[in-house]
Formats: C-alpha cells, sequence, structure tokens
C-alpha cells in the first residue's frame, strides 16, 4: 500500500474510532443485557393469562349484531373481540374494514367508550391484576402519557395517550391502558423498566426517541452504523499491517506497540474483528436503511381467501351459546373470516383457541385440500409446492418471549405454500384456525439471513442447545467489549495529551 493511503487510513482509523469505540462499547453491554431482559412488552400470551374468564355474565350479554346497531356500526368488520379486560367489563372490540382503530362497545348496553376515563382505566387494571389485588387498595393512577421510555412501539400509536397505573404486586408492574379502548396494552415490571435503560433504550438509542430528535432517529442509528462499519473495516486493515506474520519487533512481539492498552487493542481486535464487523453490519440491516428489503411486492389476494366480508347477521350464535360449545374456560371470543368461513374463535387462557361456526357454535375442522385451493388464489403466480411443517427448521421458530423476534407464536403443524411469483414467496397457514400467519418473500428471507443470524445467531442448533449459545454470545460480546473499551481508552489519551493541558515551563523545570 501506498504511504500516503495508509497514513489516511492510520488516521480515519485513528480520529473515527475515538468517537465510535463509545457506542461500540455501550453496544455489547446493552446487547448482553438484551439476551436476558428485553424491551416491555405485552405479549399474546400474556395477555390472555390476564384476561377474566368469559361466562358468568353470558346470558345477560348483548348478541354481537345487537351490540353493533346500538353503537350505530353496520358495515363490514375486519375482525369483533369480546372480553372482559375493556373498564373491568364485557366489552365488544369492533374493528371496522379500512381502520386501524378498534371500537370499544359495553357488551351489556351497547354503549360506545368514548375515550377512558380514570375509574374505567383503574378497572381494567384491576381486572388484569386478577383476585390477588384488592378491591379499592393496591394500585395507583399516575395520569396519562403520549410517550416514554417504555412506549416508543409504533405499535402503541393507536392507543395513545396512554393511561398509566402502578400496581403495589411483588414485581412493581406499571400498566399501560389504551385510551381507545381501555385494553391494557402494555405491562412493565421495575426490573424491565430498570434493565430497560442499559439494555433496550441504550441499544437502539432510543434515547432520540419522542423528543426533538425523533424525526432523525433511524440517520441518526443508521449514520453511526455505518461509520462503525468504517472503523472496523480500517481497523482490520490497519491491523494486518502492523502485524508480524513472519518473525517478530525488536520487543520480541509481533504487535509494535509497547503501550498496554495499545497491545491489546491491537491483538483483541484481530481475533474479534470478524464478529464485532458482522454484528455492526447487521445492526444497520435490522433497521432496514433506505428500504433494502422492500421489494414492492404486491399484496395477497386477502378479499379472495376471505372469501366475502365479515358481516355479523342477526341469526349469529349468542356469546353464550359460543361459550358452552367451548370445551375449556374462555377469556375471549373472536369473530373473523377465514378461508370462506365466518368463524369464532374462542380462546382459553393458554393453549390453541378452539374453533367454532359462527352460527351454529359447532367446531370446524380445515381440510389441507381446501385449505390449498383457495391459497391458490392469494397471488397471481402458480403454486410450485406446499409443505406440511410438523418441526420448526431455519425459517418458522420461535425466540424467547422477552427478545425482539419473541412473544410470537409460530404454532405446528403449519401448511406453508410456495409460490412462483417474481419475489419467491411463502405463505404460511394454520391449519387448525385457518388464518394467514404470514407471508417471507426472497428479499425478507435474505434479511432473516443479513439480520437475524448475523445479529443474534438465530440458528436452531445454538438456539435449541442453551447455555452454548449463551456462552458463544457472552464470549464474542466480551471480546468486542474489551476491543471498545481499549479503544474507549486509547482515545481518552490521545485526545488529553493533544488537546488537555500542557505543563508549564516552571513545572517541566521543576520535573
Amino acid at each position: 500500500m501506498r504511504p500516503h493511503l495508509k497514513r489516511w487510513l492510520f488516521l480515519l482509523h485513528r480520529w473515527l474510532g475515538i468517537a465510535a469505540c463509545l457506542f461500540f462499547a455501550l453496544w455489547f453491554v446493552s446487547g448482553m443485557v438484551m439476551m436476558y431482559i428485553g424491551y416491555p412488552k405485552l405479549t399474546e400470551a400474556e395477555r390472555l393469562r390476564h384476561l377474566p374468564v368469559l361466562g358468568a355474565q353470558a346470558a345477560a350479554l348483548l348478541a354481537p349484531a345487537d351490540a353493533l346497531r346500538a353503537a350505530g356500526i353496520d358495515g363490514p368488520l375486519k375482525e369483533l373481540r369480546l372480553h372482559g379486560g375493556s373498564a373491568g367489563r364485557a366489552s365488544y372490540l369492533a374493528l371496522p374494514e379500512g381502520q386501524r382503530r378498534a371500537i370499544a362497545i359495553d357488551a351489556l348496553t351497547g354503549e360506545v367508550l368514548q375515550g377512558t376515563s380514570e375509574a374505567q382505566a383503574l378497572a381494567s387494571a384491576r381486572a388484569f391484576a386478577g383476585a390477588s389485588m384488592g378491591a379499592s387498595t393496591g394500585m395507583h393512577y399516575l395520569g396519562t402519557v403520549n410517550e416514554d421510555a417504555a412506549t416508543h412501539s409504533r405499535a402503541l400509536d393507536i392507543h395513545r395517550p396512554l393511561h398509566r397505573v402502578q400496581l403495589d404486586d411483588a414485581e412493581g408492574t406499571l400498566l399501560y391502558i389504551s385510551d381507545r379502548t381501555a385494553e391494557v396494552v402494555r405491562d412493565a415490571t421495575r426490573a424491565e423498566r430498570g434493565w430497560n435503560y442499559l439494555g433496550t433504550w441504550l441499544h437502539w438509542l432510543y434515547m432520540f426517541r419522542g423528543n426533538a430528535f425523533d424525526a432523525q432517529w433511524a440517520n441518526i442509528v443508521n449514520g453511526l452504523s455505518l461509520a462503525g462499519i468504517a472503523v472496523a473495516l480500517s481497523g482490520t486493515v490497519v491491523g494486518l499491517l502492523r502485524w508480524r506474520f513472519a518473525g517478530t519487533y525488536r520487543s520480541g512481539l509481533r504487535t509494535p506497540y509497547p503501550g498496554r492498552a495499545m497491545r491489546w487493542h491491537h491483538t483483541v481486535g484481530l481475533l474479534f474483528a470478524l464478529t464485532t464487523l458482522a454484528w455492526i453490519f447487521s445492526g444497520l440491516m435490522s433497521m432496514n436503511p433506505w428500504r433494502l428489503f422492500d421489494a414492492g411486492t404486491p399484496a395477497l389476494r386477502s378479499s379472495a381467501w376471505q372469501g366475502g366480508p365479515l358481516r355479523i347477521s342477526d341469526d349469529a350464535a349468542t356469546p353464550q351459546a359460543l361459550i358452552e360449545a367451548a370445551a375449556a374456560p374462555v377469556r375471549e371470543l373472536r369473530w373473523l373470516r377465514t378461508a370462506g368461513h365466518s368463524q369464532v374463535l374462542a380462546q382459553p387462557a393458554a393453549g390453541r383457541p378452539q374453533v367454532l361456526d359462527s352460527t351454529s357454535a359447532r367446531p370446524i375442522v380445515h381440510q389441507r385440500e381446501a385449505l390449498l385451493e383457495r391459497a391458490a388464489q392469494l397471488i397471481d403466480a402458480p403454486v410450485l409446492y406446499s409443505e406440511w411443517l410438523t418441526a420448526h427448521d431455519l425459517y418458522w421458530y420461535e425466540r424467547a418471549e422477552h427478545t425482539m423476534m419473541g412473544g410470537h407464536e409460530k404454532p405446528l403443524p403449519v401448511l406453508r405454500v410456495v409460490f412462483g411469483d417474481a419475489a419467491a414467496s411463502w405463505v404460511h397457514i394454520d391449519p387448525h384456525t385457518g388464518q394467514i400467519l404470514g407471508r417471507l418473500d426472497r428479499s425478507q428471507r435474505i434479511r432473516r439471513w443479513l439480520f437475524a443470524m448475523l445479529h443474534s445467531w438465530d440458528w436452531l442448533p445454538l438456539l435449541q442447545h442453551r447455555p452454548l449459545w449463551d456462552a458463544l454470545m457472552l464470549g464474542l460480546s466480551t471480546g468486542g467489549l474489551l476491543l471498545s473499551a481499549t479503544g474507549v481508552l486509547i482515545g481518552v489519551r490521545r485526545l488529553r495529551s493533544k488537546y488537555g493541558p500542557r505543563p508549564s515551563a516552571q513545572g517541566r523545570a521543576n520535573g
């Protein structure tokens, strides 16, 4: 390499690294925290566990058509739910077609919820907490917040502002309640809130969210990631150039640096250069920078799959009939249109829902052949083949609830339908409920490798053999942290020597 190019490379790594190594260190520390404590969220399994059992008032509840009529809703619906978690009362949650926000309807009176009050928020919190809480004590209303350190998720936008209720339980749980539907939409224990500042909040630079920097948050993360890639690449080249693969320097070492910090930084940098670069690059990929993974794939033909809109008629089965038809205590009833059927999912506290016909309340069993025949209409392309998955694989797998990609059930068996369209789409269908569970096109599968695999090592042989995964991730993260920490120390010393106060002439003479 030419001397002047080498000098510029050294300078680039030195000065860009002084700024970047601090962020590297923070990312490695927060990444290790996130392995065990994630960003606060309310998973579907948690939500169902905390819903009261439907049944005691079933006979007094309005029929779904009557409740919708009382609320002035007469158009097609995307879905309709009934549970007892909104303001502590049985409520219908109707989501009209083409809308993003559900409408909460009192299932006893047909009255529409017009914004959540303090009393309703406390009632929702009491229903969530269950019988362990007293009738009038054990919780405190903390007012509303639009967004805070535990609620940056864009999925909560349809519920803002959020009412906060602090429970006096052993975990110090803070509940966030929707102003729109009075449902609990997030829970955060004391440990989750505390570790969040050293974990996800720090890792994803959420200090730039919900304030004047909010609009530039993605650009800040992307910019720092690009700078980190430049530092890691230049450092690797510099490290290789300075390392004596044949022979040693006068000191007897293969590194030219006599100082301990520089020597460690050089050696550890070469050992962990590849994994450090992979983590920074995959972190950038997680942001979908410049929409690299948005392939412009046409949407699925959901109307063809549904076989018509969801409309609740007067002959629909009553809540009491549906609850009595279910095999287990029901926490939620959910009406939806799928695979050509209007059906109701009778959901217990845990496990798969029972699938019932919305009119007769009889069980529905979806046949594979019928699902495949209807799936062929989802995309204007031939079906190449289908797979009946009975075990998780590299594209259909679950992560722990607390992780970024965790908390989303990936049920088995599942039907995978592979299409011959330009995007090489895969569609996953739940044969039990007849629902479309998701679509993976070519760009999304590439992102799975560039982000999930490189960043959190989502490789089944590792995930299924913990603590092997933990040992590997912690060991490599510790190496990256040591690389970053020595870089910070070197940077501080460099800045102090260059810009710090210089000793006076008298001081030098006395020295």
